[in-house]
């Protein structure tokens, strides 16, 4: 059993940075895909990022690429996402996922294991 804790979230303007961070425990972590999916109110699950397990294969969402960037420490088993520039649209409640079977994928249905979820609102 895999469990997936969130942190870093928070209320910021736009042009701001964040960097989410996301604590795991359980398992072999250094094998595991991990992502970062958001879910703004009223829309479908969006995704962010993700990464591969040796962190040598990297995936970004179009809305998100050059601005975001997705990494990991497997001696601390985190995942992070610095968040640079953000915008209003932005804001949405931001899960991080992890896969422990596969290849690092963009598709939501290939994650195992989720976080309940840190909040982001971004302010103009």
């Amino acid at each position: 059993q895999v469990q997936l804790v969130e942190s870093g979230g928070g209320l910021v303007q736009a042009g701001d940075s964040l960097r989410l961070s996301c604590a795991a425990s359980g398992g072999t972590f250094s094998t595991y895909n991990l992502g970062w999916f958001r879910q703004a109110p009223g829309k479908e699950r969006e995704f962010v990022a993700a990464i591969s397990g040796s962190g040598g294969s990297l995936y970004y969402g179009d809305s998100v690429r050059g601005r975001f960037t997705i990494s990991r420490d497997n001696a601390k088993n985190t995942v992070y996402l610095q968040m640079n520039a953000l915008l209003p649209e932005d804001t949405a409640e931001y899960y991080c996922a992890a896969a422990t079977t596969g290849r690092v994928t963009v598709k939501s249905y290939a994650y195992d294991y989720w976080g309940q979820g840190t909040q982001v609102t971004v302010s103009t």
